[in-house]
């Protein structure tokens, strides 16, 4: 595999799934909660896709990593390593770190989030949770964004 061919992998993998998180993160999330009957069902949805989200980022990040590493042997580290294992790093804290935690406390709490006095310590810590998963998330799109954008550079260059 060659640098160009190389580069073109990684727009590819990386444009697929930003664009499959911008597209959850933007329409599909918004939309379940807004037309499902009750927030639980809608997070219920939403929680068996992010999964699917953060086990692709993951995979995006390593074929970016492994793509470097065969194109580019003798260069030990280049920006796009580093993104890639940024956004690798940031999907694994979000599934294996945060999700576990996340569903402890949805199997304590029973039923519905909304149930909860706002206080509750339960619903004060999925909503910590909550704000830590997106902003994995976030940071794992930033990072693949600057991997795309490295590797569009580099397509440029051999072209």
């Amino acid at each position: 595999m060659n640098r160009a061919t190389g580069a073109l992998v990684e727009i590819i993998v990386l444009g697929i799934w930003l664009g499959a998180a911008l597209f959850f993160v933007a329409v599909v999330a918004p939309a379940v909660f807004a037309a499902l009957p009750t927030r639980a069902l809608a997070g219920a949805i939403v929680g068996r896709v992010l999964p699917v989200l953060f086990y692709t980022g993951a995979v995006a990040g390593l074929v970016v990593m492994l793509v470097e590493w065969r194109v580019s042997p003798r260069t030990p580290v280049t920006g796009r390593i580093v993104a890639g294992f940024v956004t690798v790093v940031s999907c694994a804290i979000a599934q294996f770190g945060i999700a576990p935690r996340i569903a402890a406390i949805r199997a304590q709490i029973g039923g519905s989030l909304d149930s909860l006095p706002a206080g509750d310590a339960r619903r004060v810590a999925f909503g910590r949770l909550h704000g830590l998963t997106v902003a994995w998330l976030g940071i794992a799109a930033f990072a693949a964004l600057i991997a795309l954008a490295l590797a569009v550079r580099a397509q440029r260059r051999e072209l």
